[in-house]
């Protein structure tokens, strides 16, 4: 199998360390602008993964994220940004990071290497064939997310993945691979830096789509939102505004009492 590491390849840029910060900030400001359009090339990858994800969520499936430091936090974010934006359970997406919990704050030495807890994390979370899992590694050998996909793949359950170099061991496994090449980093081998900005972007392109296809957006809006601050109470009152045409006082009125946009919307058209 032809694979270069293409996210592990000398930097473009040397003698960092004599570079004015004016200049520093430029040249990862440049790195930085090529993403977007590596990402965009993959655009037909990450619509045939969605597709999935969007059956499996309406047949009462969940989607899982599975990875390893950089990777592994991004698709935690991604995972625990649903539930406030969308209403939806915090079972629905799953972010699961190789060393648990406590490598979301500090790394876990060699827990990336394991080639056999990326699967025991998926059992303890009952993993079945009604669900998607998404390994995200930027390199594309991680052995945690690859050992884990291949169990998958052996049980019949969708697999995904979003990694940064070509053809790489994990885009081999996974069923629907999803590849932004970025190429190397400012800082040789950095690649929570472009790698990372890159997963990021995917994993907001793969949750926002399947939530609106799903039908938690109405318009633009996030209609399903938790109300679980000042300013998204307010916003929530601003949509009701806007859509019934009414006072803030009564939007803010049927807000409280619903606790759900949507909801405090089909309540006074039904009431009408």
């Amino acid at each position: 199998m032809d694979f270069t590491k293409t996210t592990e390849q000398d930097s473009k840029y040397s003698h960092l360390e004599k570079m004015s910060l004016s200049k520093l900030l430029e040249n990862i400001n440049n790195e930085d602008k090529t993403v977007p359009i590596a990402v965009q090339k993959a655009i037909p990858q990450i619509e045939a993964l969605v597709n999935q994800i969007v059956i499996k969520l309406k047949e009462g499936g969940r989607l899982f994220y599975l990875g390893a430091g950089t990777s592994g936090r991004l698709g935690i974010v991604d995972a625990s940004e649903c539930p406030p934006t969308f209403g939806v359970s915090h079972e629905l997406v799953v972010g699961l990071i190789a060393g648990g919990d406590t490598a979301i704050r500090k790394a876990v030495e060699f827990a990336e290497d394991s080639t056999t807890q990326g699967w025991q994390d998926l059992l303890k979370n009952n993993i079945t064939n009604k669900d998607v899992v998404i390994g995200i590694a930027a390199s594309g050998t991680t052995p945690y997310v690859i050992s884990a996909l291949k169990k998958c793949n052996k049980n019949n359950i969708i697999t995904g993945c979003i990694t940064c170099n070509h053809n790489s061991p994990l885009s081999q496994t996974a069923k629907y691979p999803i590849e932004a090449i970025v190429g190397p980093e400012f800082i040789t081998g950095s690649s929570r830096m472009k790698a990372g900005t890159a997963q990021k972007l995917i994993l907001n392109m793969i949750t926002t789509s399947t939530m609106i296809q799903l039908g938690h957006i109405k318009g633009n809006k996030m209609v399903d939102m938790q109300l679980s601050n000042n300013k998204l109470v307010d916003r929530g009152t601003k949509m009701i505004m806007s859509e019934l045409k009414i006072s803030q006082t009564e939007a803010l009125s049927l807000l409280n009492k619903y606790k759900n946009v949507r909801i405090a919307i089909q309540n006074y058209n039904h009431g009408k």
